[in-house]
């Protein structure tokens, strides 16, 4: 069957139902109105430039013969205007930035700035609400090298005349000023930015990935959205950040769909997107090669919770391919208002360093709850550690190394310890595994609930290499280590296979139920 995800006036994007991750059981053509248009090999395929407000039949035709079909009416739009007409060079050579924002500014409710093929040099951009940019193939906006010339956006600002606080910028879990982001939205709704264009950060060739830990505020996200409603990203590429690509920040009904977000495996902090205290966040259909994780959902940490109290809620990731990153799916390590309603569903993880990764420490504080989470139907292959639950992250807090992140001795329990309470791992498959097959490590005094594994099989590489599981003090290096969990209250592990481990199969400490049922080792 074929389902319409999304449907805009000149864009549109598709999924297949099925069971297999990422990539289609078989290869297939796409015809419009009965005009072959391409081929393809992944659950999630996308058409472009499309005629507002018209009619199509869409339909799939499978190498075995079989077709499928599906009708959409595209929206209609009050206008398409070429950004070129308000005098955008496009050459990559003289800035457009003026020429950009003059056009959002004056395009009208509904309508549709289109960037044809070429580079468009700017400086941030600020977006407004019920618009669309639609980048076409060719076309990339190129983030300027010129840092001095980047607005700093304060954390808040204080109304006058009340006193009241609106929030502004954030990264990494805190209120902090921060650069504008190259596209930047705030308190806004209906936005979408569509097409086969680029949108570049530029982060190799300024002094982003240099030393930032001097600049005057943090750096800059490539898209950075503020307290918006229903903002669709679609079919675009998203590259080179300075820091993290894409950052949704307290925003509502947010969709990335059929985006490809890349960055070199060793550019600094270059998360792909980082969702934090967002409701309603679909990510579908969509591929990650960058240089931190690749999707990070987040909910601030304890100072932000305290004053806000947004959890991150109704996350859907599906379809996804996620490569060389440090964790291909993170919840955390910045989830102190709470992780709940997120599911991880047929996906493909390939060459990253973890898999499915949840982190967190003591300091993030009693609402860093995680609830109702599903992790279902993933393929791995050469991921060094396939799971990791780690309550001892020691990374981006000034105590980062204090006796009271890494002290292994209970803590009194206060309103500054987390909680985790139950994880379903299920129907995996991982091959070239190299580290451990999974690695999970509570807290004493705050011990995991529950922790199930089924349907899973794990095999090592022949020519693995030690590694460290998960980021914490006093760490130590494993290799081909099959099940570690620590300090989890009930352990359930059933259809699991494991080939190649070195030790023990099954390691616990500090539990109180292990229940296991058809588990192999060879």
């Amino acid at each position: 069957m074929i389902q319409t995800v999304y449907c805009a006036s000149s864009s549109a994007c598709f999924e297949l139902e099925g069971s297999s991750p990422y990539y289609a059981k078989a290869g297939y053509t796409v015809l419009v109105d009965g005009e072959e248009r391409f081929t393809g090999d992944t659950n999630v395929f996308s058409l472009f430039g499309l005629r507002p407000g018209a009619e199509y039949t869409v339909a799939v035709r499978f190498e075995d013969g079989g077709e499928e079909q599906v009708q959409l009416t595209t929206k209609p739009e009050t206008c398409c205007v070429n950004v070129r007409d308000f005098g955008a060079a496009g050459d990559g050579v003289h800035e457009d930035t003026a020429a950009i924002q003059a056009a959002v500014s004056f395009l009208p409710e509904g309508g549709r700035l289109w960037f044809p093929a070429g580079t468009y040099l700017t400086l941030p951009l600020s977006l407004k609400s019920h618009i669309t940019l639609d980048l076409d193939e060719g076309a990339t906006i190129l983030g300027s090298t010129d840092r001095a010339r980047y607005p700093i956006i304060p954390s808040f600002t204080v109304d006058p005349a009340t006193g009241e606080h609106t929030l502004q910028a954030g990264f990494e879990g805190q209120e902090l000023n921060s650069y504008q982001s190259l596209i930047q939205a705030a308190y806004a709704e209906d936005i979408a930015i569509v097409g086969r264009g680029v949108i570049d950060g530029n982060g190799q060739n300024g002094d982003w990935w240099g030393d930032f830990k001097s600049f005057p505020a943090s750096r800059p996200r490539v898209i950075f959205l503020n307290h918006t409603k229903n903002v669709t990203l679609h079919g675009v590429t998203v590259k080179n950040g300075p820091s993290w690509h894409i950052h949704p920040f307290y925003s509502q009904n947010f969709s990335m769909l059929d985006v490809f977000i890349t960055a070199p495996k060793v550019s600094p902090n270059t998360d792909g997107i980082d969702p934090e205290s967002c409701d309603g966040v679909d990510i579908i259909g969509c591929r990650f090669s960058v240089g931190d994780d690749c999707i990070a959902v987040k909910a601030g940490k304890i100072d932000m919770a305290r004053k806000y109290k947004t959890p991150a809620d109704h996350h859907t990731i599906r379809n996804c391919l996620m490569e060389f990153g440090h964790g291909a799916v993170t919840l955390g390590s910045e989830l102190s208002a709470g992780i709940r309603n997120l599911s991880v569903t047929r996906c493909w993880f390939h060459a990253t360093d973890r898999g499915l990764r949840i982190k967190t420490r003591r300091g993030r504080g009693k609402e860093s709850v995680i609830d109702n989470v599903l992790f279902d139907g993933i393929r791995m292959d050469k991921v060094l550690t396939p799971i990791v639950i780690n309550m001892w992250y020691n990374c981006c807090d000034p105590d980062r190394f204090s006796e009271y992140v890494w002290c292994r001795d209970p803590l009194p329990v206060d309103d500054r310890t987390p909680h985790l309470g139950s994880f379903a791992f299920r129907d995996m498959e991982c091959t070239g595994a190299e580290v451990a097959a999974c690695y999970i490590d509570g807290l004493p005094e705050s011990p995991i609930d529950e922790v199930t594994l089924e349907n899973i099989s794990v095999s090592f590489a022949q020519d693995a290499k030690p590694g460290m599981p998960s980021m914490k003090n006093q760490n130590q290096e494993q290799c081909r280590l099959g099940l570690y969990l620590d300090n989890v209250k009930t352990i359930r592990v059933k259809n699991v296979k494991l080939h190649g481990v070195e030790g023990k199969a099954l390691a616990a400490d500090h539990y109180e139920t292990v229940e296991t049922e058809n588990f192999e080792e060879n």
